[in-house]
């Protein structure tokens, strides 16, 4: 399998050999095809996948074929090997695609971490294999310390190990702590994934030449976010 995405153009490339296949868990997301029509098989979801991605089918493609994935503006797709040993929990909502013959399995989360995260499982793949991890901005990797704590902002973490401990925090002194995103702190050995697309509204109001009068009102006013654009 080879996947060519260039980032600042908004696509993927996929082409696949002879015996090769893998499961889009997005079908709408193929733009164009060459190959055989017989070689795309739609298929649908199990229960956990309908529930993740909230959508009923996936399509298996296979080789020898290739294909165009658009994808949304500002993300980048990262194609990823996955070992047979593996243990990195995963963000569902990031998989674009896996190839045939990998195994997935839910992992229930914790309620206190439902509570806020409201992420109820995340999805250990077996491999061998490769997924097409998708991430706003590019993807990075992180490595956990068994003592000294990883924060991550809860919005960017797209994979962490199973066996890691994971909680849910914030850090920095009082003023810190009380205007920050929930972060997950995490401990433990092994390779993290994080999605680096910036989310902070004042700077992107900043490059975009926001004015600072409607940036203190979007700050101290009620629901000011929402009215004052």
């Amino acid at each position: 399998m080879n996947v060519t995405a260039p980032a600042p153009i908004g696509h993927a490339k996929v082409m696949l050999e002879h015996g090769e296949a893998i499961h889009v868990l997005h079908p709408n997301a193929i733009i164009a095809y060459q190959g055989s029509p017989q070689l795309r098989e739609d298929r649908f979801m199990d229960l956990a996948g309908m529930y993740r991605k909230k959508k009923w089918i996936r399509s298996r493609m296979q080789g020898p074929s290739q294909f165009i994935l658009g994808l949304p503006a500002g993300s980048t797709l990262r194609t990823m090997n996955i070992a047979p040993g593996s243990d990195l929990l995963f963000d569902f909502r990031h998989v674009l695609f896996y190839s045939d013959g990998m195994i997935m399995k839910s992992r229930i989360q914790k309620i206190k971490t439902v509570w806020i995260t409201h992420e109820w499982v995340r999805m250990r793949f077996s491999g061998p294999g490769s997924l097409g991890i998708l991430a706003a901005g590019d993807l990075g990797m992180l490595e956990l310390d068994p003592v000294r704590p990883l924060y991550v902002e809860k919005g960017a973490l797209i994979a962490y190990p199973e066996r890691a401990s994971v909680k849910l925090s914030v850090y920095g002194n009082p003023l810190a702590s009380q205007h920050m995103q929930i972060q997950w702190e995490l401990t433990g050995s092994g390779p993290i994934l994080i999605q680096t697309g910036s989310r902070d509204s004042q700077l992107e109001d900043q490059l975009h030449g926001g004015s600072l009068i409607k940036r203190i009102f979007r700050e101290l006013l009620p629901f000011g976010g929402i009215y004052i654009k």
